[in-house]
C-alpha cells in the first residue's frame, strides 16, 4: 500500500527519499526545512524487493510530485533514487545524493570497522551481538532488535550532533534484509555503477568528512561514470548532515541552491 506525505503546498517539485531499508520518517526535518519554499513529498517505503520499492517510489512520484521531480536521497534512499532514475530517468530533474553508501564494493570493507572502533568497549559488545542476532533465522522480534541496533550505529555517524527528535516510524526489518541483500548484489556484481549511463540528469552527492561510509567511495566512482556529477564534502559533519551542529547551516545552503538550479 502506498503512503506519501506532503509538506508546504503544491506543486510538489520535491522527493525526499528514506535510508534504511525500512527507516521511515527520518528525513521529516528535511522534508520540513524544504517545504519553506516548494512542495514535498516524503514517499513511506514498504515494499520488501528491490523491484518493488523501485515500482513503488515511481507510482508516488507519477501520483504525487510534479514532474521531472528533484530526488533528495538519503543513505539507502540514495541508492533506490539513483536505480530510480537509471530505470525512469524521465520522472527525475536532477538526483542529490546524501551520505551514500559506496558505489564499488571495496570501499565498503570499513565501514563496520570505523564504527565499532568510535564505540566503547560495552557498545561495541552489544553491537556485535545484535547484528548476530540480525542474522539468525531463529530470532524472533527483529524490528525491536533493528532498532536497538540503529541507535548504537546513529550515534557512532554523528560528529557532534544537535539535540533532535527521532522522527523515524517502526523500523521494518523485513524491508531492511529483503532490500539490502539484493542491493548489495548489484553493487559487488558492478551493475549498480553501471547504470550511470541511463541516468539522463545531473547528479550531485553531499556527504559528510565523518561519515563511516568512506566520500571516496562516491566520489571517485561517480566521478568516473556520471558526466554531470558534482561532490560536495562537508566538514566536522557524520552520517545525518541536518543534525550537525556544524554542517547543518551548510548542509542546508547547498540542497536548497542545488534544488532551485
Amino acid at each position: 500500500m502506498r503512503t506519501v506525505r506532503k509538506w508546504g503546498h503544491g506543486p510538489y517539485t520535491v522527493a525526499v527519499i528514506h535510508g534504511g531499508p525500512g527507516a521511515p520518517g527520518e528525513m521529516a526535518p528535511v522534508a520540513r526545512e524544504l517545504s519553506a519554499f516548494t512542495g514535498v513529498i516524503e514517499p513511506f517505503q514498504t515494499e520488501v524487493t528491490l523491484d518493488g520499492q523501485v515500482q513503488e517510489l515511481r507510482q508516488d512520484l507519477e501520483q504525487d510530485a510534479q514532474v521531472p521531480a528533484v530526488l533528495v536521497g538519503f543513505s539507502w534512499g540514495a541508492f533506490l533514487s539513483w536505480l530510480t532514475a537509471a530505470r525512469y530517468p524521465h520522472l527525475v530533474r536532477k538526483l542529490i545524493l546524501v551520505s551514500s553508501a559506496p558505489f564499488e564494493e571495496s570501499y565498503a570493507a570499513t565501514i563496520t570497522r570505523t564504527r565499532l572502533d568510535r564505540m566503547n568497549a560495552a557498545e561495541r559488545m552489544e553491537t556485535k551481538s545484535l547484528m548476530a542476532q540480525i542474522d539468525d533465522p531463529d530470532v524472533s522480534d527483529k524490528d525491536t532488535i533493528l532498532a536497538r541496533l540503529s541507535l548504537l550505529l546513529a550515534k557512532a555517524d554523528a560528529c557532534d550532533p544537535i539535540s533532535y527528535v527521532d522522527e523515524t516510524f517502526h523500523t521494518q526489518s523485513g524491508v531492511f534484509r529483503g532490500v539490502w541483500d539484493q542491493a548489495g548484489d548489484l553493487r559487488k556484481k558492478g551493475v549498480l555503477l553501471q547504470m550511470a549511463h541511463a541516468i539522463r540528469c545531473p547528479v550531485v552527492a553531499i556527504h559528510g568528512d565523518y561519515d563511516p561510509h568512506p566520500a571516496k567511495g562516491v566520489e571517485e566512482p561517480l566521478s568516473r561514470a556520471c558526466p554531470d556529477f558534482r561532490f560536495c564534502l562537508l566538514e566536522k559533519c557524520g552520517h545525518r548532515p541536518w543534525i550537525e551542529r556544524e554542517a547543518s547551516d551548510t548542509f542546508y545552503e547547498i540542497l536548497i541552491r542545488e534544488i532551485k538550479e
